[in-house]
C-alpha cells in the first residue's frame, strides 16, 4: 500500500493467505456478524457480468453488428496501458484515435469513487517518483506537473506528495511508524534484518520497467524458486522479519512469498530504495505521490487529451486481422452489437483475455497468458462520521496495518487535507484471496465480505461500527498477475508482444508478469511509439 521502511510502488498496489479465517479468528473485540443495523452500502465498480460475456458460444458473427465504425487507430482497453498508448498516438499527430472500454468508467486497477463528497479510492493509492529507467513516466509527471527542474535537481511538487506521518504498524498493543515491526538493537531480529539487508544489497540489478535490466544467470536463479524457500536456503526465519516480506509480497504482487518467486521478492526491494534495518543509516527516501482518489487523479489527467475518444460499457467479443485491417466487434450495455475497424489496434487487456477475443491469436500470446496467474481484489471504502478513537503510539496515518493480518489494513482518504479540525473521512481497507476464492468472490453476497471488513478494521478501532455511515465494496476477479517462479519461462513470449509494431499491439501490466503504474503505462507508451496503420 504505501511506501515502506525499507523500500517499492506500486502502487504499489495489494496479499496470498485466505482473508476468511485469519480475520476471524484474530479478532478479540468484534464478531464478524456484528453488522450496524443501520449500515448501508453495496457492490460497486467492475461489472463482471460484462466481462462474462467472452464466456458464451458460439461467438456472434462480423456481420450482425451491420456497417462497421472506422478508426485510424483502435485502442481496446481503458485502462492505464490504454491510456497510455492513446495519449502517445495523439501526441504523434493522429487525429482519430479511439477507445473501447469494458466499464462505464476507464481507469482500471485506477479508478475512484466518492462517498459523502469525499474522494476515495477503488484500487491503486499511491506512485513513487519514478527512476531513471522509467523515463517515459518521468517525462509525463514533468508534464503535468509533478516534478520539475531547479538548479539541475529534480524536486516534486510537495503538494501532491503524501504527508507525515505516511505509514503506520500496529505491533504488541501499540502504533509504530513503518511497517517494519520493531525490534530490539542488539536482539536476533534486528540481525536478521541486517542479514537481509546485506543480501537484498548485493542482489543483481532490478528496475522498473524489468525489461530494461540485463537478464543474468543470477535473475534466472531467483527466478526459479520461491521468495519463501531463498529466504529459508539464507537462514531467515525470523517471524517478524518472515511477515513483513510475505505483507510485502502480498501488498505489491497479490500473492505470499511462498507463492511468488524470490526474483519478484527482491525486485521488490532492489528496484526501489532498497530495505534498511531500523536505526541504521540509510539514504534519504523520496516520499511517494498519493491523492484522496489515488491513481485516479492520474487517470484524470490521462483522459485530458482523450476527450470524446473514449466509449465505455462496450464488451470486446471478437478481433479478426485482415489484409485491409483489424475488425472488431464488441457489445454495448443494452445487448445491440457494435462493429469497428482500423488500420491498427491495440490490444490494452489482461493476456487471457486477448487471447480469447482474437480469432487466431499468436503462439507468443497464448504461451504468455497459459503462463499469467491473477490475483482477486478486494476493495471496501468505509464513510466514517468523525475519526476513530486512537490507540496509544503514532498518531493517525495514511497507511495503517496490523501486524499478523491477512488484510493489508487501510488507507486514511483525507489524511492529505489541510483542514485544520479532523472531521469525517473514508477509510480504504484492502485485501486479496487466493484464487481458489475468485468464484465466492462473485457469489457470497454483500453482507457476507462487508461483515470481514467491518470485522477485520474494528479490531483495531472497536468504535467502528458506531462511526460507520455506509460501506462500498469492489471486487476484481483478476486484479493483478501473480510473479510466481518460472517467470522468465516465458519472457521470450512476452518480449515478442511488446512494442509498436505491425496491425496488432499488445499493450498491458501484465506484459512485466506483474501489475504496477510504471509498467501498465511504458507498455502503452511502448506500443505507441512506432508508426501506425498497419506499418
Amino acid at each position: 500500500m504505501g511506501p515502506r521502511v525499507a523500500l517499492k510502488l506500486s502502487r504499489r498496489g495489494w496479499l496470498g493467505a485466505a482473508l476468511a479465517a485469519p480475520w476471524v479468528t484474530a479478532l478479540s473485540s468484534c464478531s464478524p456478524n456484528a453488522l450496524p443495523e443501520r449500515l448501508i452500502g453495496g457492490w460497486i465498480g467492475a461489472a463482471h457480468e460484462r466481462g462474462h460475456r467472452l464466456r458464451e458460444a458460439p461467438r456472434p458473427d462480423f456481420a450482425a453488428a451491420g456497417a462497421p465504425r472506422r478508426a485510424a487507430v483502435l485502442v481496446l482497453g481503458g485502462g492505464v496501458a490504454g491510456l497510455a498508448a492513446a495519449r502517445g498516438f495523439v501526441r504523434a499527430g493522429v487525429d482519430d484515435v479511439q477507445v473501447l472500454e469494458l466499464e462505464d468508467r476507464p481507469g482500471g486497477n485506477s479508478r475512484g469513487h466518492r462517498m459523502g463528497g469525499m474522494a476515495c479510492p477503488l484500487g491503486a493509492h499511491y506512485l513513487p517518483q519514478p527512476g531513471a529507467p522509467a523515463r517515459e513516466v518521468d517525462e509525463w509527471l514533468h508534464e503535468v506537473g509533478l516534478l520539475r527542474h531547479e538548479a539541475g535537481r529534480r524536486v516534486a511538487d510537495e503538494r501532491h506528495l503524501c504527508h507525515s506521518p505516511q505509514e503506520r504498524l500496529f505491533f504488541e498493543g501499540a502504533w509504530h511508524e513503518g511497517l517494519l515491526p520493531p525490534a530490539d538493537p542488539a536482539s536476533a531480529t534486528q540481525a536478521q534484518y541486517r542479514r537481509f539487508a546485506a543480501l537484498a544489497a548485493a542482489a543483481p540489478a532490478f528496475a522498473i520497467p524489468s525489461h530494461r535490466v540485463p537478464w543474468t544467470a543470477a535473475h534466472a536463479a531467483l527466478d526459479e524458486q520461491p521468495f519463501a524457500a531463498w529466504l529459508s536456503q539464507h537462514q531467515l526465519d525470523d517471524e517478524r522479519l518472515r511477515w513483513y516480506l510475505d505483507y510485502c509480497c502480498r501488498d505489491d504482487f497479490g500473492a505470499g512469498s511462498a507463492e511468488v518467486s524470490a526474483w519478484a521478492g527482491l525486485h521488490y526491494f532492489g528496484s526501489r530504495h532498497g530495505f534498511h534495518a531500523p536505526g541504521d543509516a540509510e539514504s534519504d527516501r523520496e516520499p511517494v505521490f498519493t491523492w484522496p482518489e489515488g491513481n485516479a487523479w492520474l487517470v484524470d489527467r490521462l483522459l485530458a487529451p482523450l476527450t470524446g475518444r473514449v466509449h465505455g460499457g462496450r464488451t470486446v467479443l471478437r478481433v479478426r486481422e485482415e489484409r485491409g485491417g483489424v475488425q472488431v466487434l464488441a457489445a454495448r450495455t443494452d445487448g445491440a452489437l457494435e462493429a469497428w475497424t482500423a488500420p491498427t489496434v491495440v490490444l490494452a487487456l489482461p493476456l487471457f483475455v486477448a487471447a480469447r477475443v482474437l480469432d487466431q491469436p499468436p503462439a507468443a500470446l497464448q504461451a504468455a497468458a497459459a503462463a499469467t496467474a491473477y490475483a482477486p481484489w478486494l476493495v471496501a471504502n468505509l464513510q466514517l462520521d468523525r475519526p476513530l478513537l486512537e490507540r496509544p503510539g503514532l498518531p493517525a496515518a495514511w497507511d495503517s496495518v496490523a501486524y499478523g493480518s491477512a488484510a493489508l489494513g487501510y488507507v486514511d482518504a483525507m489524511h492529505q487535507s489541510l483542514r485544520p479540525v479532523p472531521g469525517a473521512t473514508v477509510l480504504t481497507a484492502y485485501a486479496t484471496l487466493p484464487a481458489a476464492e475468485r468464484a465466492a468472490l462473485l457469489t457470497q453476497p454483500f453482507e457476507h465480505w462487508a461483515r470481514r471488513v467491518v470485522a477485520e478494521v474494528s479490531a483495531l478501532h472497536p468504535d467502528l461500527p458506531a462511526r460507520l455511515q455506509r460501506i462500498d465494496l469492489m471486487r476484481y476477479g483478476h486484479a493483478m498477475a501473480v510473479p510466481r517462479p518460472g517467470r522468465a519461462r516465458s519472457a521470450a513470449a512476452r518480449a515478442a508482444l511488446r512494442g509498436g509494431r505491425g496491425r496488432l499491439r499488445f499493450a498491458h501490466a501484465d506484459l512485466a508478469g506483474y501489475s504496477v503504474f510504471e509498467e501498465a503505462f511504458i507498455a502503452g507508451c511502448e506500443a505507441a511509439a512506432a508508426p501506425c496503420c498497419g506499418g
